[in-house]
């Protein structure tokens, strides 16, 4: 039998009784931080070239690299795609990152606790870079 109020005249309590719980619940949820403040893309620049261990079954070390925002001086780290895509970026480069795109905001795939991506270094296309289309500019 729940100890909750029932009848005509109930409703006040049952209101108190939901504000009361809303009041808890608030306080136990913990909201999750965005870094880029609800943009798409931000700019940043390269701190340092990082390797992350990818999760198991996984035994590979996934390339990625600490970025420093621009617009909030926040660091984030952010995964470089595709294949020697680490010789490409350096330190101190300009890049734009972009969400991986995992479900609902969260990482993606095996790589623990990295949600971004990087999708230009120095204003040219990172695939473009990769497949050979265009050289790396000189800062």
């Amino acid at each position: 039998m729940s100890n909750k109020s029932r009848g005509l005249g109930a409703a006040k309590k049952l209101k108190k009784r939901r504000k009361n719980f809303k009041l808890v619940s608030r306080t136990v949820m913990k909201k999750k931080v965005d870094p880029l403040a609800g943009s798409s893309q931000a700019k940043g620049i390269v701190l340092e070239k990082i390797q992350i261990e990818a999760k198991q079954p996984n035994s590979a070390m996934r390339k990625c690299a600490r970025v420093q925002l621009v617009k909030n001086g926040k660091q984030i780290t952010a995964f470089m795609p595709g294949d020697g895509a680490q010789k490409l970026i350096n330190e101190h480069d300009e890049v734009i990152i972009e969400c991986i795109g995992g479900k609902m905001g969260r990482a993606k795939g095996d790589i623990p606790g990295v949600r971004w991506q990087v999708v230009k270094v120095n204003d040219q296309s990172l695939s473009a870079l990769l497949g050979g289309k265009l050289e790396k500019a000189r800062r």
